[in-house]
């Protein structure tokens, strides 16, 4: 069964930031950065070499981040992602294989679904919290709410990504099955590349006041 406790914390915060660092030296101001601006989560995904550095880096100096590993589509990628200090992982599909070792070496999984049936496959091995993705190009938050109608009983619950950004996230994250949203837009490459890290912090500000505003705690 899947552990939610952790996808509770993520929650809160409503947000996930996601990104790809190609070296590990970026991992800390990118930390920082993050922090400051007051969304202290983070997903690093295998989509480079240095993922594992990253996870294991930021695990050791900023344990304070609630760290998840993304794109983690192999049985290697979820055992690497414990090992390296991941709390939570997701993967943009459902791979019973993946799905099963990330159960077993304890790692808090949200596997990607997109139609019915990938819900019922997700529940059918233990998993309520789900990523729904890419969410902009499959309908967004109309298709999220037709989709899930039938499982409403059930609880589940998703992280949409794909597509969401400042101008859409309030429309996701006002649907009641979709407390979590991820995307690229507040920590973009190139910020990371120049090293403006301010730049970073105040985006992230600017989404957690929009957060609250949503959830009608501004």
């Amino acid at each position: 069964m899947q552990d939610q406790a952790i996808f509770d914390e993520v929650a809160r915060h409503a947000i996930i930031p996601v990104v790809a660092l190609d070296d590990a030296n970026s991992a800390l101001p990118l930390a920082d950065a993050l922090l400051e601006g007051g969304l202290p989560v983070l997903e690093i995904t295998f989509r480079t070499a240095a993922a594992a550095a990253v996870l294991e880096k930021l695990r050791s100096e900023r344990p304070e981040l609630l760290l998840g590993a993304g794109t983690v589509l192999s049985e290697e990628n979820a055992r690497i992602a414990k090992q390296s200090g991941a709390r939570f992982a997701v993967a943009p599909g459902l791979n019973p294989k993946v799905v099963t070792c990330a159960q077993a070496v304890g790692l808090p999984f949200a596997p990607g679904i997109a139609t019915p049936t990938d819900v019922e496959g997700a529940l059918g091995l233990g998993c309520s919290v789900m990523k729904f993705f890419p969410a902009g190009a499959l309908g967004g938050g109309a298709y999220i709410k037709a989709m899930s109608a039938p499982y409403a009983h059930l609880g589940i619950r998703f992280i949409a990504t794909g597509g969401i950004n400042e101008d859409n996230l309030a429309a996701y994250l006002s649907l009641p099955s979709v407390p979590t949203v991820g995307g690229t837009w507040i920590v973009q490459k190139s910020d990371v590349v120049g090293g403006r890290w301010n730049a970073i912090s105040a985006r992230c500000a600017k989404t957690v006041a929009m957060v609250r505003a949503v959830r009608g705690m501004a």
